[in-house]
């Protein structure tokens, strides 16, 4: 989810906090600060004529009830409190009837009541969506909470933290969803941060910057027992390498997304061979047999197989594939990414190429393809993506959709879009656009039955999402959105 524009936050201290979020080294960090300088300024406005680079076309995914959501937000959702520095919610789990949100903040703020909260917190999935007393009171940024199954009377975390209340662990845990104690019979030690946990088929399968986890030596990602917190064998990967480009840049595992069908997992991160195979960018998963296997699916447009694709993006982001999404029927997958501009490329009236600052789409066939459709922002990063049957969502802290002509700047056919955009599945053009407070930008978008729910931040005071019934910003959502089916 990346680096998040420096110039919007207060203290020098949380900066290097934010950084740590997902990946950058200090030379990036030092590149990216010169480059957010030069974009800063929040956006709004309407539609007008439109250009995109398309090419051969998906078949339209399986309709979902209700998409695409309402404009106009869900009030009474908790919020980030307001504070002198900026904190962010980094994901958003329902388990059961119970939503959970981790990240790096101190206080939530619900229906006039201010709780003290370090980095996780839950509450009720439906109206009025009370704050409950859970408090594991965790002393570092949480990245990411995961249930095995249906159980929802514990949680696993992870991220960079060395006490969950007066427990000493080290970045990774098993906590009680009803006393927030460290269940402590699951090992709780990984020697680098953890970026994500997924649940699936009796495993937690956990990736992120560490080459030992509870006793493993699995660099990057393993499968554990949801009970001992043992390395159970199922991830075999041997995962090593890192972009030759950007030396800085070291080998990590950064997010995943299991398909609807339970068959698939999608795991982005900076690597160059992942089960023996070429893989950069991105792999998908075979989770159906024994062991799970790394399947043909790849693409030359982001795994440097080809020199007709320019993969590389500007060095001073040099990581872009961030997030992915599948389709309802997890016939295509959606990706998006930040990256600035093609190594080399000017900032000027040109029109983009590659994947770099990018909402596309790709066949979920498993071979070798290509984008069906791409979307430019015009050089603003990408974060997070979900999808229904009628829309796929991104979001960051975009300003434009559809602007392939410009970098930095709004080019011709460019529409405003700040902090979020819906694109049709089948073209890629925007079709919805309820705006948001861009901020760092939204790390987490996520889809349930109630309609779609957006984890952010509150930089600069941000805390506008959607539109109200007279079509001005909705205010009140700092960190957590609600947008309605």
């Amino acid at each position: 989810m990346g680096i998040r524009p420096a110039e919007l936050i207060s203290s020098s201290a949380y900066i290097a906090d934010v950084f740590m979020y997902r990946m950058r080294s200090s030379a990036e960090q030092v590149g990216t600060l010169i480059h957010w300088r030069e974009r800063a300024g929040l956006f709004a406005g309407g539609l007008v004529a439109s250009s995109l680079v398309t090419a051969s076309l998906a078949a339209p995914a399986m309709a979902v009830a209700g998409g695409p959501p309402s404009v106009t937000p869900v009030s009474g959702t908790p919020q980030l409190a307001k504070t002198s520095t900026t904190e962010q919610v980094r994901q958003l789990v329902q388990c059961g009837s119970t939503m959970y949100g981790v990240g790096r903040f101190t206080s939530i703020s619900s229906h006039g009541t201010t709780y003290t909260r370090d980095n996780i917190f839950s509450f009720s999935a439906t109206k009025p969506y009370a704050v409950t007393s859970w408090n594991p009171n965790v002393n570092g940024v949480v990245n990411s909470i995961a249930f095995s199954g249906s159980n929802c009377s514990d949680a696993y975390i992870g991220g960079k933290f060395s006490k969950v209340g007066s427990t000493s662990v080290s970045n990774i845990a098993e906590v009680d969803t009803s006393t927030g104690a460290v269940v402590t019979s699951f090992k709780h030690s990984a020697n680098g941060q953890v970026e994500t946990l997924l649940g699936v088929n009796n495993h937690i399968l956990t990736g992120g910057y560490f080459t030992s986890v509870n006793g493993s030596s699995r660099h990057y990602m393993a499968s554990l027992n949801p009970s001992t917190g043992s390395d159970d064998g199922f991830l075999a990967l041997n995962i090593s390498g890192n972009y030759s480009y950007a030396p800085n840049n070291g080998t990590r595992v950064y997010n995943q997304q299991l398909s609807h069908s339970g068959q698939y997992d999608l795991v982005e991160g900076d690597f160059t061979s992942v089960g023996g195979l070429p893989r950069q960018q991105i792999f998908m998963l075979n989770l159906t047999g024994t062991t799970a296997t790394v399947t043909p699916w790849t693409s030359p447009e982001w795994d440097g197989s080809s020199n007709a694709y320019p993969y590389q993006c500007a060095t001073v982001e040099p990581f872009y594939l961030q997030a992915a999404s599948w389709s309802p029927d997890d016939s295509t997958i959606y990706i998006g990414t930040t990256g600035y501009h093609p190594n080399g490329y000017p900032t000027g009236a040109t029109p983009r190429t590659g994947l770099c600052d990018v909402a596309a789409a790709f066949p979920a066939t498993q071979t070798s393809v290509h984008h069906l459709w791409v979307n430019y922002t015009g050089c603003d990063s990408l974060y997070s993506t979900a999808a229904d049957g009628s829309t796929a969502y991104f979001g960051g802290h975009e300003r434009w959709s559809q602007n392939a002509s410009d970098c930095d700047a709004k080019g011709p056919g460019a529409i405003n879009a700040p902090g979020m955009e819906g694109l049709s599945p089948t073209t890629g053009l925007l079709t919805y656009n309820p705006t948001r407070g861009r901020g760092l930008g939204a790390d987490d978008m996520l889809i349930t039955s109630a309609g779609l729910w957006i984890a952010s931040d509150n930089a600069s005071n941000t805390n506008n999402c959607g539109l109200t019934s007279t079509g001005k910003p909705d205010y009140g959502h700092a960190g957590i959105c609600l947008l309605p089916y």
